[in-house]
């Protein structure tokens, strides 16, 4: 699982943050652009010619850069190219925390996606605090790349920016991307979902 979602972030932020770096150093802004979703609409094709099933996380990024790339055309502004990812952090912060005062909290939500979750495994008081702690961690780890981002925007050049960027959301994802899977991975060997016996312990109380 580890090396599919590593596979998956390389192909998907890694490779075409890179690219926009890259390309916007030696032209301009505007091939930038346009290199990054050329990138990802390649790596979707040459997958799907080589038989392998894109990832959902490259088809998502893919769309996601189009809707960018056509607002930023449209109104002519890189400046609005680069706020958009701002926005979209904010807006995903303010659903997290929404969230918590739902019986769902956003993380128990998208966690089926990447383990067999039935109803009564969700409602053990173990995994419902971890989905709880861990959707307040993503919430503000999103409203501080806003933030952040907002001031880098605002008081970099442009070349710094990119790159400031680049390196320290891809930092901060990584670290927590790795603090879910070990706190997940905890929470799992404490209910006997992981190790020689998985599925015979009891329900904790």
């Amino acid at each position: 699982m580890i090396r599919r979602v590593s596979a998956s972030l390389l192909i998907a932020t890694v490779i075409p943050a890179t690219l926009f770096y890259v390309v916007l150093i030696a032209f301009d802004v505007w091939s930038a652009i346009v290199a990054a979703v050329v990138w990802s609409y390649g790596a979707i094709a040459w997958r799907r010619l080589t038989g392998r099933r894109a990832s959902g996380l490259l088809m998502l990024t893919a769309v996601v850069m189009t809707g960018r790339t056509l607002i930023a055309l449209v109104a002519d502004s890189t400046f609005l190219y680069f706020l958009q990812p701002i926005i979209s952090d904010g807006v995903v912060a303010a659903t997290f925390l929404l969230s918590l005062a739902t019986a769902r909290p956003m993380v128990a939500r998208l966690a089926g996606d990447f383990y067999p979750m039935d109803h009564e495994l969700a409602l053990r008081p173990r995994i419902r605090r971890l989905f709880w702690h861990l959707t307040v961690m993503w919430a503000l780890l999103c409203a501080g790349k806003a933030g952040g981002t907002l001031w880098l925007l605002g008081s970099q050049s442009l070349e710094s920016f990119v790159l400031i960027k680049s390196v320290l959301v891809l930092a901060l994802n990584a670290i927590a991307v790795a603090v879910t899977i070990g706190a997940a991975v905890l929470v799992a060997r404490k209910e006997g979902l992981l190790g020689p016996n998985a599925g015979l312990a009891p329900v904790a109380a």
